[in-house]
Formats: structure tokens, C-alpha cells, sequence
């Protein structure tokens, strides 16, 4: 089975981050930069699989040229190869435009199944499966907590609020998982060393047929306009209980709608 992973490279969520003051746009710069965590138990799931029924994994990223670290990382854990989508024209490309170029890099590679995380840290919109399957013609099972493969039959236990669903496909499909899928494996000594000769191609817009227009700030459908950062925290509201303590405990929650 050919199976891609979708990688994204994002700031840390335990670090400090920003916007950049010219276009609004994430400032990946000055970020400690990692894998995108819900990604990680795609690449566990894709491995999985491969052990139990041979095929590839290759890893697929759009990305700036830091980047390449996060690719190395996720090729140390055990996949094939890798594809780097890189132009300096996809800076500031929204959800559409960023689909648009990744269906086009799928496009190239023939996949069986796509794994990916079900959302971003950075962006937190989850809607890049549906989009990728629309635009491919395929199959999108999302919110995985448990996947099984028989032959090219995949079965996903869709997590919910409530529980979870079944839910059928035949492949190519696109499968977006949950941490409570696996628990990724660590890069092994022997695997970081081997990731440094595994083979990363790099591709550019034009290698994919997609215009410069269409993708980045230019192609964005939607935009941030203005941002500000959070206040700081205020040293809150004493309440010196004097026999009414809990009537003004109160009263306060009311006044903040929480009762």
C-alpha cells in the first residue's frame, strides 16, 4: 500500500508566539519551530499499517526551507522518503490555496491512503481532509480514534462528544486521526542517522502546475487584519468574607454569566 503522511512544521504550542507586524502572518522566524503533534500519530498509524501490510510512506510538507528539520524529524521515525513543496510564493496562502497545492503534490505521487492529524496547533480549522478529498474525488473518514485496513477497505472509528461511529471507505481515501489513536514511537539512534540519507524531493509551483497568483497573500481568501497581543492578566477580585461571602461569590458569578 502507497501511504502519505501530511506534515506540517508549526511553533511550539508550549512557547511563546506571534504574528508579524508587516503582513499578520504567523512569524515562523522567531519560533521554535516542531511537528505538528496530532501529525506525529499519523506517521505512527502509517508506519503501523506498512508493518502489517508492506507499501511505502512517504511524507509530504508545504513548507519554507525550515521545514526540512521537521521532514528529517518525521523520516527518523521510520518513513520511506519525503516531498518538500517550497516556494517563497506560498507565504500567506489560506486553507483553499493550501489545498489546492497539496492535491496537486498528491496528484504526483498515486496514494493509496493518506493519513494526516486532525488539526494544526497553529491553525486549529480542521478542515484540510475534506477539502483535499473534495478536490481529489476521494473518500474522507475524520476524527479517528481506531483505523483497520482489509485489503482496500478501511473501517474508522470516527471519535465523537458522545462516542464514536463507524465508518466504511474503499481506497484512495484520506484519513485524519486523533491522539487517541497510537502512541507514536521515538526516533531510534540508528533511525536518525538513517533519515539523514533518505531521499527528500523538492518541488515548486511550477513543478506542479499551479500559478503564483493563485496561492500566498495575493490568493488568500480570507486575511488578518489587525491583531493585538492578549492584556495582561489583572490581579483579579477580593472578596472579604464578612458573613455575606457567599452571596457576593454570588452575585459575581452572575455578573459574569456563569450562573
Amino acid at each position: 500500500m502507497n501511504i502519505v503522511v501530511l506534515v506540517k512544521q508549526v511553533p511550539d504550542s508550549s512557547s511563546e508566539r506571534a504574528l508579524r507586524a508587516d503582513d499578520n502572518t504567523v512569524d515562523r522566524g522567531s519560533a521554535s519551530n516542531v511537528i505538528n503533534e496530532m501529525d506525529e500519530y499519523a506517521i505512527e498509524e502509517a508506519l503501523r499499517i506498512q508493518e502489517a501490510h508492506g507499501g511505502e510512506v512517504t511524507i509530504l510538507t508545504m513548507g519554507p526551507g525550515s521545514a526540512a528539520e521537521s521532514i528529517r524529524k518525521a523520516l527518523s521515525m521510520g518513513p520511506d522518503r519525503a516531498v518538500h513543496v517550497i516556494d517563497d510564493a506560498l507565504h500567506g496562502s489560506c486553507a483553499l490555496a493550501t489545498s489546492k497545492v497539496l492535491a496537486a503534490a498528491l496528484g504526483t505521487l498515486g496514494a493509496d491512503l493518506v493519513l494526516c492529524g486532525a488539526e494544526s496547533t497553529d491553525g486549529r480549522v480542521q478542515v484540510m481532509p475534506h477539502m483535499l478529498a473534495e478536490r481529489l474525488g476521494i473518500a474522507a473518514l475524520t476524527g479517528a480514534r481506531k483505523l483497520t485496513v482489509d485489503g482496500s477497505a478501511l473501517t474508522v472509528e470516527r471519535q465523537t462528544d458522545e462516542g464514536y461511529e463507524v465508518v466504511t471507505a474503499a481506497t484512495p481515501a484520506i484519513v485524519s486521526v486523533w491522539d487517541t489513536i497510537n502512541d507514536p514511537r521515538y526516533p531510534s539512534f540508528k533511525g536518525i542517522m538513517a533519515a539523514k540519507k533518505k531521499p527528500v524531493q523538492t518541488l515548486s509551483l511550477a513543478d506542479l502546475g499551479v500559478a503564483a497568483g493563485e496561492v500566498g497573500s495575493d490568493g488568500a481568501s480570507s486575511a488578518v487584519v489587525e491583531h493585538s497581543k492578549r492584556p495582561p492578566r489583572s490581579g483579579g477580585q477580593k472578596v472579604t468574607d464578612e458573613g455575606e461571602g457567599g452571596v457576593k461569590l454570588v452575585e459575581f458569578l452572575a455578573s459574569e454569566k456563569f450562573v
